[in-house]
């Protein structure tokens, strides 16, 4: 395990609806997979639809500088919609997938780079000095990775590292505990957790089971990484997440960590 993060004022985190979320880290201006498309139906890839049930609380526009995309995949309307596609051409580095590296850098370029497991790169700070961002596991769906993957595609989170800095975890479309522990083993106490929860579910995957972190799943994610701060994002705005914000609050709670809980500033 690693050093106590430093400590430190927490950063703000502005969060825009579904998974997106701003920060600022090191002086980079970090966005989380960019969806800003209106309310309505989005395929889904197998004939059937994803319905956004609300609009973002702000535009590309409206979002000044952005520096590093942090994508954790690029293959559902959910985690990146036409507009977040848009975005990604005038951001200069784009963390994805090793698979959405490789879609991506057919528009993108070098400006788009795949992360597998455990995989590092380099980004130069403003004021010198670097930030560390590395993949970690995730898995989009119960189970195995193998079982998982040829369903729901491949899915990578992020752990945000830097001399001076806390420890920042993304954690992307994981449902899984086991790569919660994985990385706790790495990385842990983490200083901020943006955690991916909702309790997505459709009938016809996994027998109905959670793709997405479930609400309880959250905070237990939150307990083994020992975050001091966990905030939640990928739980409202689309007709398939089935646990939202009085969830989250309820078993937060209920596990003795309703303290740890920073809903992001809303604009």
């Amino acid at each position: 395990m690693s050093a106590l993060s430093p400590p430190t004022a927490p950063f703000p985190v502005r969060v825009f609806g579904g998974p997106t979320a701003l920060f600022e880290y090191g002086g980079l201006r970090f966005l989380t997979d960019p969806t800003f498309d209106g309310p309505g139906d989005y395929p889904r890839g197998d004939g059937r639809f994803l319905t956004k049930t609300a609009p973002s609380t702000t535009s590309p526009a409206d979002l000044g500088r952005v520096d590093v995309v942090l994508l954790s995949h690029d293959e559902h309307a959910d985690n990146l919609d036409t507009s977040g596609r848009a975005l990604l051409a005038g951001v200069p580095l784009t963390l994805t997938t090793p698979g959405g590296g490789e879609r991506l850098g057919e528009s993108l370029g070098e400006k788009v780079r795949g992360l597998a497991d455990w995989e590092s790169v380099e980004v130069e700070r403003p004021d010198g000095g670097t930030v560390t961002v590395t993949g970690v596991p995730a898995v989009h769906g119960p189970g195995p990775r193998e079982e998982v993957e040829p369903v729901t595609g491949q899915v990578v989170g992020f752990v945000l590292t830097g001399e001076g800095l806390p420890t920042v975890y993304v954690s992307g479309d994981n449902a899984s505990l086991e790569a919660v522990r994985e990385i706790a083993g790495r990385f842990a106490p983490v200083d901020t957790a943006v955690l991916f929860a909702g309790a997505p579910r459709f009938s016809v995957l996994f027998d109905n089971e959670v793709i997405v972190l479930d609400s309880a799943m959250a905070a237990e994610a939150a307990r083994i990484l020992g975050a001091r701060r966990v905030v939640p994002v990928h739980y409202d705005s689309w007709a398939h997440f089935t646990e939202g914000r009085e969830e989250l609050a309820a078993a937060f709670t209920a596990a003795g960590l309703a303290d740890r809980l920073d809903w992001g500033g809303r604009d």
